[in-house]
């Protein structure tokens, strides 16, 4: 009797635990009975966060998250209305707004589906709205017009139970090939302007080289004439005084003359000096003009 009991509490207390679950916050739940999503009326029973009852052994809980969700793929190449490739790095939010179309449409809820569905509906929107717009609009004005026309195009995707609240568009880049490209040409183009500076340059410096040695020649031949003009008067100075010299005592002064002479002529004794013992030049030399 006791063992029956005991028996009988066992399953009422199984019966208790499976009867019963708990929904978190931020989640919702589905209950599946028989392979379909229990219904109240048209519309499927969506279990709110908190304890909630299901028939055991029978009913399966399908726990939905009910946050806000973040597809964050990766970057994919789209051809602008110019026939121009750009790879254009974007985002999505999401959250469930049909839980029961998005349990039946992701395969029971999977969100890794889910995101995969979204995403190529996403890429086609954006696809659509690049291919009309050249890469100027796009990159400059509008950009912010490309997001808000495809955020209202994918708002509701209503064959996934999805609403989109936000697509924003994080990074605009051009294929490697194409920066490759425009690098290089770019690159041309500033070593053609940098020459053409640098032509500029010299140009200027033999402007300003030809300037400077014209100024340096004109005032060299000032000074050379300012100097031959010094050297002129000093000349017509020294012979002035030479004349003044002369006049004063021509007879010293003939002998002064005649002792410069001698000293310049006899100061090497390697020198040989063919001259005629009466010449003038020997005037003084003479004993009887040194007795005098």
């Amino acid at each position: 009797m006791n063992q029956l009991k005991a028996v009988i509490l066992v399953l009422v207390l199984l019966l208790g635990f499976s009867s019963f679950f708990v929904i978190n916050e931020g989640e919702r739940a589905l209950v599946v009975r028989f392979g379909k999503v229990l219904k109240t009326g048209e519309e499927a029973k969506i279990y709110l966060p908190g304890l909630n009852f299901k028939v055991p052994f029978i009913d399966s809980i399908r726990v939905l998250s009910a946050r806000l969700q973040t597809l964050d793929g990766n970057a994919d190449r789209f051809v602008t209305s110019e026939k121009k490739d750009l790879i254009i790095d974007s985002y999505v939010k999401w959250r469930i707004e049909d839980f029961e179309k998005f349990y039946l449409a992701t395969n029971g809820g999977n969100f890794l589906q889910a995101e995969s569905l979204l995403q190529r509906k996403i890429t086609n929107g954006l696809r659509n709205e690049i291919g009309n717009r050249t890469i100027k609009d796009i990159v400059s004005g509008q950009r912010g017009e490309v997001m808000e026309t495809a955020l209202k195009r994918m708002a509701r995707s209503s064959e996934l139970g999805i609403l989109v609240e936000d697509v924003r568009i994080k990074q605009i880049n051009l294929p490697q090939e194409v920066s490759n490209s425009i690098f290089q040409r770019m690159s041309a183009e500033r070593h053609a302007v940098a020459k053409e500076h640098r032509s500029q340059g010299y140009e200027q410096a033999e402007i300003l080289k030809a300037e400077v040695d014209a100024k340096v020649t004109v005032m060299l031949a000032e000074a050379n004439r300012q100097a031959r003009q010094k050297r002129g008067e000093g000349d017509a100075d020294a012979a002035k005084i030479y004349a003044d010299t002369y006049n004063k005592d021509v007879e010293f002064y003939g002998f002064l003359r005649s002792l410069e002479a001698y000293s310049k002529s006899f100061s090497n004794k390697s020198d040989v000096l063919v001259i005629s013992p009466e010449s003038d030049f020997f005037n003084y030399m003479k004993g009887s003009a040194v007795i005098k």
